[in-house]
């Protein structure tokens, strides 16, 4: 069971539409992905072929069931969309007002 509430932000994109921004660091990266594997044109098991981390962890963290991402398998999904890990954050998901960060107790 996850610790923290929910939040849901409501904002524009660069094409003016409205769009529901994330809550959570998971749920950012689960929808990043989402958003460069239809960019791209690409399915999971490509993205899992191509990153080295397995599809069954690539469905855990799309399907937010984990529940901490960690940056190393991160690095490795931006390198098998062939991006830096600056490319895959640049993202107005991973902007700080538009997550909510749990803090250690």
């Amino acid at each position: 069971m996850k610790n923290f509430k929910n939040i849901i932000i409501v904002t524009y994109n660069y094409k003016g539409e409205y769009v529901i921004m994330s809550n959570n660091v998971n749920q950012a990266v689960a929808k990043r992905i989402n958003e460069l594997l239809k960019k791209k044109n690409m399915t999971r098991y490509k993205l899992a072929m191509n990153s080295g981390v397995t599809h069954s962890t690539l469905k855990n963290i799309i399907n937010d069931t984990i529940n901490d991402n960690l940056l190393s398998t991160i690095i490795l999904i931006a390198g098998g969309f062939d991006m830096t890990i600056s490319e895959f954050l640049d993202s107005p998901l991973f902007l700080e007002d538009n997550l909510h960060i749990q803090k250690s107790k």
